[in-house]
């Protein structure tokens, strides 16, 4: 009987390592989603700015998107993998619930890639979380003259 209650305890340990290594992919889009969400208009106004987009675009991904940073990364995949953002809410509609890596890779981004990374780490719309952390002012020293 012992033997029968290894195996489930074995699958639960591995699908929560499996869930507590997703964890830190694509933590930042919590933050995000806080901030997008407190100014709407702000976010709306950063998403036309940074992709370069209108109001009917903006829309279309809007509607689609269950959270602010699902929008971004929509756009952001679409820039990635030069696809238009009709192409990429259509394969989002059928992959959805898959995971963003999933929804990369069938978009032609290549898992382990630049790009695929940059996505895991975080994103460019605010200019103080583009590390993906979020917090603080991130100055710099400035870099000493060599002679």
């Amino acid at each position: 009987m012992k033997r029968l209650c290894v195996l489930p305890m074995c699958a639960i340990a591995i699908l929560m390592m499996t869930s507590i290594a997703n964890a830190g992919d694509y933590a930042w889009m919590r933050d995000f989603n806080i901030r997008a969400e407190a100014n709407p208009s702000d976010f709306r106004a950063r998403i036309e700015g940074r992709f370069k987009i209108g109001d009917l675009e903006i829309d279309a991904v809007f509607d689609t998107a269950d959270e602010p940073a699902d929008a971004y990364m929509l756009l952001r995949l679409g820039e990635m993998a030069d696809e238009s953002i009709e192409e990429v809410i259509e394969v989002y509609k059928v992959r959805k619930g898959h995971g963003w890596g999933n929804l990369a890779k069938s978009l032609g981004i290549k898992p382990g890639s630049r790009e695929f990374h940059a996505l895991k780490q975080g994103q460019d719309l605010y200019a103080d979380e583009v590390s993906g952390k979020g917090k603080g002012n991130h100055k710099t020293k400035p870099k000493k003259k060599h002679k």
